[in-house]
């Protein structure tokens, strides 16, 4: 099964306290250039949907970022979240080549 989701590149200097309560989830690209990695956001409402069709480890995910120009094929490798409510605190993708 593969899924696609678009996420948006985290401003520089943002905190993760303030993107929450304004309803996005840091997450953060690894790989994607080999030994960089990009911060990004993406919509609690578009987490919870990739989360109910992806697990991690497991579901490749077609992500896009169109601030940096980026699409490729990723897989969902962490979902952290809060310790005693149900909310997603951070996601973390890793990408995959194409071979």
């Amino acid at each position: 099964m593969e899924v696609t989701v678009e996420c948006q590149k985290r401003p520089e200097g943002s905190k993760t306290k303030a993107l929450r309560r304004e309803g996005l989830i840091p997450a953060v690209l690894y790989g994607h250039q080999v030994t960089e990695s990009v911060e990004l956001t993406i919509d609690v409402k578009k987490a919870q949907q990739l989360l109910k069709n992806a697990s991690a480890n497991k579901t490749i995910i077609d992500l896009k970022v169109p601030e940096i120009s980026w699409n490729g094929k990723t897989v969902l490798r962490e979902v952290q979240y809060h310790p005693y409510k149900p909310e997603i605190y951070h996601l973390s993708f890793f990408s995959v080549s194409d071979r």
